[in-house]
C-alpha cells in the first residue's frame, strides 16, 4: 500500500504540498526578485537562509520517518506535516528573495539554483512518498531523502558575495577550455596516416584522408591551438584579476563583475566549436569562420576586461599582450587557409 491508495486519505495533503512546492519552485526560478534601494545587509541574509534551508532539511527529514513503515500517519498528522513542511519551503524562498540583483546578478543566479536544487529534492521525495508500497524505507525514498540533504548541504559552499560567484564562474570555464585544448593536443599527438607504414620511401603522403590531418591540416591546426591557448590565459589572468582587484562596494563595481562573467560564459562555446570543426576530415571554410568568431569574442572580452575596474597597470600589459596575440593567430590561421584554395 501506497500513501496514494491510503483508504484514510492521507495523499491528499501531500498531494496538495505537492502542487504548492511546484507554484513556489517554478516561481523561484522564474522570478524576480524585489529589488531594494535601501541598505541590505549581506551577512544577516546568509544567517536567515542558512537557518530556512536547516528547517526544509529538518522537515524533510520528519516527512520521511513519518512514511517510513507502517502505520501511515492519519489524515491529521499528515495534514501537520505537509504543513509545516510547506512553512519551511515558504520560508526559504521567501528569504531568497531578499537578495537583491543590487547585490550581483552572478550571486543571485547562484542562490537562486541552489534554492531551486532544494525544492526540486523536496518535491522528488513527496512524489516518491505517494507513489512508493509503504512496507519499509525504500532505495528510492532513501536516495530522495539524501537529495534533499545534499542540496541543503550545499549552501555551505555557496559564494558569499558577487566577487566570489564571479570567480566560480570563471573558474568553471577555465577548466572546460583547458580540457577542450588537451584533448586536440592528445588527438594531435596520436593521430597519423594508417597507411603510413605501408608506404615506399620514395611515395608521397596520399593527402588529406577523412581518419587523418594532413600535413597542411596541421599547419592550420598551430595558430587554431594559438588562439585556443590564448582563450585559456585570459581566463586566468582574468580570474587573477577579479581575485586580486574585484571590488562589491559600489553598484557600478557589481555591474562590471556580471559583465566579465556574462561574457566569459561564451568563451568555452566558442573554443569547443573550434576545436570540433578541427577533427578530419577539415571543413576550412568551417575553420576560418570559427577561428573568426574566437577571435572576436576574445577582443571583446580584452576591451571589457580593459574598461572595467580589475584592469590596473600590471593587467594592462597582458590585455596588451594578448590582443597581439589574437591578432596573430588569426592572421595566421587565415594566411595558411587561403593557401589551400
Amino acid at each position: 500500500m501506497s500513501a496514494d491508495n491510503c483508504g484514510g486519505n492521507v495523499s491528499v495533503p501531500l498531494r496538495n504540498l505537492l502542487n504548492s512546492i511546484q507554484c513556489i519552485r517554478d516561481r523561484v526560478r522564474d522570478g524576480e526578485s524585489n529589488d531594494s534601494d535601501g541598505a541590505f545587509n549581506l551577512s544577516n541574509f546568509w544567517d536567515t537562509l542558512n537557518q530556512a534551508v536547516k528547517a526544509v532539511s529538518q522537515e524533510a527529514t520528519k516527512l520521511s520517518l513519518a512514511f517510513s513503515q507502517p502505520p501511515l500517519p492519519s489524515q491529521q498528522d499528515g495534514e501537520k506535516l505537509a504543513e509545516s513542511t510547506l512553512k519551511s519551503v515558504l520560508s526559504l524562498s521567501t528569504v531568497y528573495y531578499w537578495l537583491p540583483k543590487s547585490q550581483g546578478v552572478s550571486l543571485r543566479r547562484q542562490v537562486r539554483d541552489a534554492t531551486v536544487e532544494v525544492l526540486e529534492g523536496v518535491l522528488q521525495l513527496v512524489e516518491v512518498i505517494l507513489s512508493s508500497p509503504l512496507q519499509s524505507l525504500s532505495h528510492d525514498q532513501l536516495t530522495s531523502t539524501g537529495s534533499v540533504w545534499s542540496a541543503c548541504d550545499h549552501f555551505a559552499q555557496l559564494p558569499q558575495d558577487n566577487k566570489a560567484a564571479v570567480l566560480i564562474v570563471l573558474s568553471n570555464q577555465v577548466g572546460v577550455v583547458k580540457d577542450a585544448i588537451e584533448e586536440i593536443e592528445q588527438a594531435l599527438s596520436e593521430a597519423q596516416d594508417p597507411f603510413v607504414d605501408v608506404l615506399d620511401d620514395d611515395q608521397e603522403p596520399r593527402g588529406n584522408q577523412d581518419t587523418y590531418w594532413s600535413e597542411h591540416d596541421r599547419r592550420v591546426i598551430g595558430p587554431c591551438q594559438g588562439l585556443m591557448k590564448a582563450s585559456a590565459a585570459c581566463l586566468r589572468k582574468m580570474t587573477s584579476a577579479v581575485r586580486a582587484n574585484g571590488d562589491v562596494t559600489t553598484s557600478q563595481h557589481l555591474a562590471q563583475l556580471d559583465d566579465l562573467a556574462d561574457i566569459t560564459k561564451d568563451m568555452s562555446p566558442g573554443v569547443d566549436d573550434l576545436a570540433l570543426c578541427l577533427y578530419p576530415p577539415m571543413d576550412y571554410s568551417g575553420v576560418e569562420e570559427n577561428v573568426s568568431k574566437l577571435a572576436a569574442l576574445l577582443k571583446k572580452v580584452l576591451e571589457i576586461i580593459r574598461s572595467s575596474h580589475v584592469c590596473g597597470e600590471s593587467q594592462l600589459t597582458w590585455v596588451q599582450f594578448l590582443h597581439g596575440a589574437v591578432d596573430h593567430n588569426l592572421q595566421k590561421a587565415k594566411d595558411l587557409i587561403q593557401q589551400d584554395s
